[in-house]
C-alpha cells in the first residue's frame, strides 16, 4: 500500500485527504491511501516516517510550512527561494522538500488578470504568502505584503490609504482570516477604496464566500476564492510523488 498524506495542526479543515480519497476512486488509482496526520508539535514529524515505512509523498499545511525544512535533506529551487514547503517526496530514504503552491496559485490567478491589473497587496506574512511573493515576481507583478506590524519589507494595515488602495488593484489575503468556524472575520483594510477596478483572491476556500470576497464583490470587484488553487496545487503534489 502507498500511503500520502498530510501534517499540520488541527486539520479539522482540510480539504485534501477527500480531494485524494475522491481522485483514487474517480481514476480507479489502487493500492494508495490518503490520511491526515495531525501533529501537535513539528518534533513528531522526525518519527512519522518511521512509523509509517510506506509514505511516499506528504502535503504540509498551517502552521509547518517553514518549521518543516530543518527536517528535510533537500529543497526544490523554488523552496531556496521561498523559504517555505507544501509537498514533500520520500524517495530512497531522500525527504526532499517542494512548494506546489506557486503552480496552484500563479495557474489560478491568471486567467483573472486584466491589464490595469499591474500591482498587488499582498495581505499576511506566512508561508502561503511568501508561494504567493514567489509567483507574483514569476508574473512580473509588483507588491507590497501588508502585516500588523509594519518593518522593514512590510507596511502595517493602518497605512492602507485611498491612493493606495487605488494603486494596487489586486489583493490577496493570505492568513486565515474568514477560514470557518470563524467566518465573521476579515483582513482590516479600508474596502471604502476597492471598486471595479480591483480583484480580490482568498486562499481560504471554507466558506466559497468569506467576508473579505463578500465586502469586495459590494464594491464592484471581481473575486476569487482558493478551492481551484487547491485543486491545483494537489494535482501538482500527484506528479512530483508519481514521477
Amino acid at each position: 500500500m502507498k500511503l500520502y498524506g498530510l501534517i499540520g495542526y488541527p486539520l479539522s479543515h482540510s480539504f485534501s485527504k477527500g480531494f485524494f480519497a475522491e481522485k483514487f476512486e474517480k481514476e480507479h488509482i489502487a493500492g494508495c491511501r490518503y490520511d491526515n496526520y495531525a501533529i501537535p508539535d513539528i518534533q513528531e514529524f522526525a518519527g512519522l516516517w518511521q512509523q509509517q515505512p510506506d509514505l511516499q509523498g506528504l502535503n504540509v499545511t498551517i502552521p509547518y510550512k517553514e518549521a518543516v525544512i530543518p527536517f528535510l535533506d533537500e529543497l526544490s529551487d523554488a523552496v531556496k527561494q521561498i523559504g517555505a514547503v507544501n509537498c514533500i517526496h520520500f524517495k530512497n530514504g531522500v525527504k526532499t522538500g517542494y512548494n506546489t503552491d506557486v503552480t496552484g496559485f500563479g495557474n489560478s490567478l491568471k486567467p483573472l488578470l486584466q491589464p490595469h491589473h499591474q500591482k498587488a497587496l499582498v495581505l499576511g506574512t506566512g508561508g502561503a504568502a511568501k508561494a504567493v511573493m514567489y509567483a507574483l515576481q514569476q508574473m512580473q507583478i509588483a507588491f507590497k505584503v501588508v502585516s500588523r506590524q509594519a518593518s522593514a519589507t512590510t507596511i502595517g494595515y493602518n497605512s492602507l490609504d485611498q491612493s493606495i488602495m487605488e494603486e494596487y488593484t489586486i489583493i490577496i489575503n493570505t492568513t486565515p482570516l474568514g477560514m470557518y468556524p470563524k467566518t465573521d472575520a476579515c483582513p482590516e483594510i479600508p474596502y471604502q477604496y476597492i471598486s471595479s477596478r480591483h480583484l480580490l483572491y482568498d486562499l481560504v476556500y471554507n466558506p466559497a464566500e468569506t467576508l473579505f470576497l463578500k465586502k469586495g464583490a459590494e464594491q464592484g470587484a471581481a473575486t476569487k476564492n482558493g478551492h481551484e488553487m487547491l485543486i491545483l496545487q494537489a494535482e501538482a503534489s500527484w506528479e512530483i510523488w508519481n514521477k
